[in-house]
């Protein structure tokens, strides 16, 4: 797997002659890696937190290479006007290569002067159908390991653990200080310990301020941190005038799925990742206008994830631990939306079959192998 390309590199190499690239993503999900193995990658590599390749950013001493790869740029506060000047300067024929966190993303809707000289890609951890995994034991590995590189490949349940507690304190005493004005870092990362066990149910803010004895105002600005960092990712409910739906209140899970504690919780947020993977992929390099949603409804009825095009649901799926009964709500919905695929998947079972009314249920690699 150490060898094998990343799922986006194909698009890079296809995008990066067209304008500049950029490659958002969380901390340590391999864009440096990707970005070092391009053509030109190495010599042309600068990262903003290397005071050397800072300082030469600064003075515009850049690599006679033919891509710039800028790593971390973001941190610097003109980041977007130095980049407009040097794309509209630079030679014809130069590649450039803008890598780094949330924050990337988060200005991508500021109305910035970029506009029109960049296509962003984002970039997700292991899934897989990027693994090519086919076994329940390869599946086993993904679950508790985590798909970030290190701890996957570290192939250690142990070393997987130690990587999140130091990704976890990294994520707020570096990024978080760097990007943030947070003051109270303490009570933030309490918080970060306390989200994955509350994955798979509707996220109560008020619940967690109390938790925390915090404001509200508080809870919800670090949640906004927390996503822009690629922490976490919420799912808001779906609403249409089908449906008695709720309105507010979202999910969230963890793009490091392994801190959750609970395997079936797990497990969701597994799946909630590989979607939001696939989802991305669609957006960037096809431009569908996709969204993920979750169903709840007045009456209590609810399903894991729908996937809507347009405002109109496409795919909906309901994940469980192990083999069982199709789900009521799933059929509800799937009465609702005939046209949309249905699936129920688990993480432990062999039943593989489709209900008369076009529900396919089967394991969780059937599904997740049809994914990115």
């Amino acid at each position: 797997m150490a060898d094998r390309e990343r799922y986006l590199i194909a698009q890079v190499k296809k995008d990066l002659p067209r304008k500049m690239v950029f490659l958002a993503g969380p901390r340590q999900v391999g864009k440096t890696t990707l970005s070092r193995s391009l053509p030109g990658g190495p010599q042309g590599y600068l990262n903003w937190d290397d005071p050397a390749h800072r300082e030469r950013i600064l003075k515009r001493e850049l690599p006679s290479s033919a891509l710039w790869v800028f790593d971390e740029i973001h941190k610097y506060r003109k980041w977007r006007n130095y980049l407009k000047g040097l794309y509209d300067t630079k030679p014809k024929k130069q590649l450039v290569l803008v890598t780094g966190s949330a924050r990337l993303d988060f200005y991508r809707f500021g109305g910035d002067s970029l506009q029109g000289r960049y296509h962003m890609l984002r970039l997700h951890p292991f899934s897989v159908a990027e693994l090519g995994i086919k076994t329940e034991a390869g599946f086993n590995d993904l679950l508790i390991l985590g798909g970030f590189p290190e701890p996957y490949l570290s192939g250690s349940e142990t070393e997987a653990r130690r990587w999140s507690r130091e990704y976890r304190n990294l994520l707020v005493r570096e990024e978080v200080v760097s990007l943030e004005l947070v003051q109270d870092l303490g009570q933030l990362e309490l918080l970060m310990l306390r989200l994955p066990e509350l994955v798979g149910s509707p996220l109560s803010l008020n619940a967690v301020r109390e938790d925390l004895q915090v404001s509200h105002k508080t809870v919800a600005k670090w949640m906004q941190i927390l996503e822009r960092l690629y922490a976490i990712f919420r799912v808001p409910p779906l609403g249409t005038p089908l449906i008695r739906a709720v309105k507010k209140a979202q999910k969230h899970y963890h793009l490091d799925w392994s801190v959750v504690p609970e395997p079936p919780q797990r497990f969701e947020n597994l799946v909630a990742s590989h979607i939001l993977k696939w989802i991305h992929y669609q957006q960037d390099v096809l431009g569908r206008d996709l969204e993920l949603r979750y169903f709840r409804d007045i009456d209590g009825r609810e399903v894991d994830f729908v996937v809507v095009d347009r405002r109109k649901p496409v795919l909906l799926v309901e994940s469980k631990w192990s083999d069982t009964a199709v789900d009521t709500s799933l059929r509800y919905l799937k009465a609702r939306y005939p046209e949309a695929d249905a699936w129920q998947i688990y993480a432990a079972g062999k039943k593989d079959y489709v209900t008369p009314e076009g529900i396919r249920v089967a394991p969780a690699l059937k599904f997740l192998s049809t994914l990115i």
